[in-house]
């Protein structure tokens, strides 16, 4: 029971915390509020139907909020027993694949002009590792030049690009070399083995707003959530 009353408090906080977080001004033909549109990227060796089902821990009115698109990362990538077809976004030690930074921004972006326009970004692990530096990169030119600005990120289990933990080539020199000033999300582990450098992804953004949870890595009932 009072387990029951956790998740839907936790649930109730996240959902009023999106809503002064996500400024909702277009409204569609009917007059109701447009729902923003959010680039979700999945975690190394999974893929967006994983991320999406992994979501359905969370209740109904705060996935609502929010029009999620999921896509697949541009290399693959062994997920072991998670799933039968994994994908990655750039080369990591764990995996087999050799994927390059660039070329999957340059992917990300594609996807953004043929599926958007977009709103945010939500991230999932290695996914919000490469979304954390692109407002930045975003900001300073250096990516996704054709389409809209960023105006708010997820992150789940996050990391930050140019960290000890993930080096970062040339290309996001920008993404970190100034302070970025919209609303974030940030969500992880107490104990989690990447939360040093997910601590390093939340202090980049101004005001971030951060939970912190005791279910492991990566998307978690909401019911074990504490902030």
């Amino acid at each position: 029971m009072v387990s029951s009353i956790l998740r839907i408090l936790t649930h109730l906080f996240l959902y009023r915390s999106l809503s002064i977080l996500i400024d909702i001004h277009e409204l569609q033909s009917d007059g109701t509020p447009k729902k923003p549109k959010f680039l979700c990227l999945h975690g190394l060796g999974t893929n967006a139907e994983y991320f999406k089902n992994s979501l359905n821990t969370w209740l109904e009115f705060v996935l609502e909020k929010m029009d999620l698109v999921f896509i697949n990362g541009p290399c693959s990538a062994d997920g072991g027993t998670l799933v039968d077809e994994g994908y990655s976004w750039f080369t990591n030690n764990k995996t087999n694949a050799t994927c390059e930074l660039d070329k999957s921004i340059a992917y990300i972006e594609d996807r953004m002009i043929e599926l958007g326009p977009f709103y945010g970004v939500f991230g999932v692990s290695q996914g919000a590792i490469i979304g954390g530096a692109l407002p930045g990169m975003k900001e300073h030119g250096a990516c996704l030049t054709k389409v809209e600005k960023i105006k708010h990120v997820i992150f789940i289990s996050g990391g930050k690009l140019g960290s000890m933990s993930f080096p970062a080539p040339k290309i996001t020199e920008t993404a970190f070399s100034s302070p970025i000033n919209i609303p974030s999300l940030h969500i992880f582990d107490e104990n989690d083995f990447a939360k040093q450098t997910a601590v390093e992804l939340m202090e980049a953004y101004v005001d971030p707003l951060v939970f912190y949870h005791h279910g492991g890595h990566g998307v978690q009932k909401l019911g074990i959530y504490m902030f």
